[in-house]
């Protein structure tokens, strides 16, 4: 059964490469781009993910399954309709991406990723293994009850991932025209940034069009350049410290809410108010040397 896990495996060793590559050009910049600190959480973050994932699907499976029994249409499997499953599962990954950063229970998994202050190729590994608890896979069962099967639908979520690696990245700049059809590395600097005019914005996984629908998008400015990581000040290259960081702080406002409304809005409201660091330091960018 072709799986996330194995997917992403595959491609593995061109993602370490572009790592190598990206250092290895950056390496004597200043800011660095890279700390081994930062890569190596990373990297271990990267294998706690895959853990969490693969026992995930062994779980779920079994209720994949029972979904998929309840399909509505029976779909062949060719090119149209391999299309069509990449374009819905794009679809649902934009509002998937979207609720992790308007309802605190999924933000409280997504957050391990937005939580360093750089951005290269390996901040693409900064994942959380508590993706399954948070509930991302219900977003991927209106395809199965579509039509789709689990194993093809986890394929397109696995293709999905793959894609956006190549966009954690300051070393591509703008791409011309397909920047009005893709995500970007320049559209997913903006979604990385912690500057007031770039919070929540570009959800896309692999289009940049469900955003100009939906009204989230904005362009990465030359006058604002973008600065990285969450905006409570947090940074940390421990793992597990980068993994319940916000499921800790989740439990410690349960724990002190008055009442069942505030109760649900500690677990299920909007993350707490995002706090304005000083984003007048622009250390966190690469700067204008030139590159030989």
């Amino acid at each position: 059964m072709i799986s996330v896990e194995l997917i992403l495996l595959a491609l593995s060793p061109i993602f370490l490469a572009l790592i190598a590559w990206e250092w290895w050009r950056y390496r004597q910049v200043k800011p660095a781009i890279y700390r081994w600190q930062d890569s190596l959480a990373n990297a271990i973050l990267a294998l706690m993910y895959q853990g969490g994932e693969f026992i995930a699907v062994i779980v779920l499976m079994p209720v994949f399954i029972v979904i998929y029994q309840w399909r509505l249409f029976e779909i062949e499997i060719n090119v149209s309709t391999l299309f069509l499953a990449f374009l819905l599962q794009d679809f649902l990954y934009y509002w998937f991406h979207r609720a992790s950063h308007q309802v605190r229970w999924l933000w409280a998994s997504h957050i391990a990723h937005h939580s360093s202050r750089l951005m290269n190729f390996s901040t693409a590994f900064r994942q959380s293994l508590t993706y399954p608890i948070s509930g991302m896979w219900l977003f991927w069962t209106p395809m199965m009850l579509i039509g789709f099967s689990p194993k093809i639908v986890l394929a397109v979520v696995a293709l999905n991932l793959a894609f956006q690696f190549f966009v954690h990245t300051q070393s591509v700049k703008k791409l011309g025209v397909l920047e009005y059809i893709f995500n970007t590395p320049s559209h997913h600097r903006v979604h990385h940034a912690c500057n007031p005019c770039y919070i929540d914005k570009n959800f896309a996984g692999v289009l940049i069009i469900w955003d100009h629908i939906f009204g989230t998008f904005i362009a990465e400015s030359e006058s604002e350049p973008c600065r990285y990581g969450i905006t409570d000040n947090f940074e940390s290259d421990n793992p597990l410290l980068i993994t319940f960081y916000e499921w800790q702080k989740m439990w410690q406002d349960l724990l002190v809410a008055n009442n069942v409304g505030e109760k649900w809005l500690s677990l299920f409201g909007p993350p707490r108010p995002k706090v304005n660091i000083d984003t007048t330091d622009k250390s966190l960018t690469i700067s204008n040397e030139k590159i030989d």
